[in-house]
């Protein structure tokens, strides 16, 4: 294999990351509040990165993962170690998925299909709009 693609492995890693938060927040508010409007929002968002993922071709996202010279892999900060309560997880993965949907949406830029970006865009919106609608409850 030739060297890893930075962007492709920035890419990878944020799709991973977004759509691992996305499951703990559909399954929060699947299984604790039983909010089938919400937990299908997030399903389409979870879609919409797959549409990314697709558009930028998995095998080539695959190539380019590289976990064994990642310098954070396997790394955990003690503010990761534990969380108070469900509200504590609920923010946490809210912040974790919209910080990595905004990684996503500046790193399509550059890569030869930069309208991707505007999908990953259209999440983080969304996820902001109920992350809102959450602390209104």
């Amino acid at each position: 294999m030739t060297s890893p693609d930075p962007v492709y492995r920035i890419l990878d890693a944020n799709l991973n990351r977004c759509r691992e938060a996305l499951r703990v927040i559909e399954e929060y508010f699947r299984f604790v509040k039983n909010d089938s409007a919400l937990s299908i929002a997030l399903k389409g968002i979870r879609h919409s990165l797959k549409e990314i993922e697709e558009g930028l071709g998995r095998e080539k996202l695959l190539e380019n993962r590289d976990t064994g010279s990642d310098c954070f892999a396997g790394e955990n900060r003690p503010e990761e170690m534990s969380r108070a309560d469900q509200s504590d997880i609920l923010t946490a993965s809210f912040k974790r998925a919209q910080e990595a949907a905004r990684v996503i949406e500046e790193y399509t830029k550059i890569t030869p299909l930069p309208h991707l970006s505007e999908k990953a865009k259209q999440s983080r919106f969304i996820l902001y709009t109920i992350e809102q609608k959450c602390v209104d409850r």
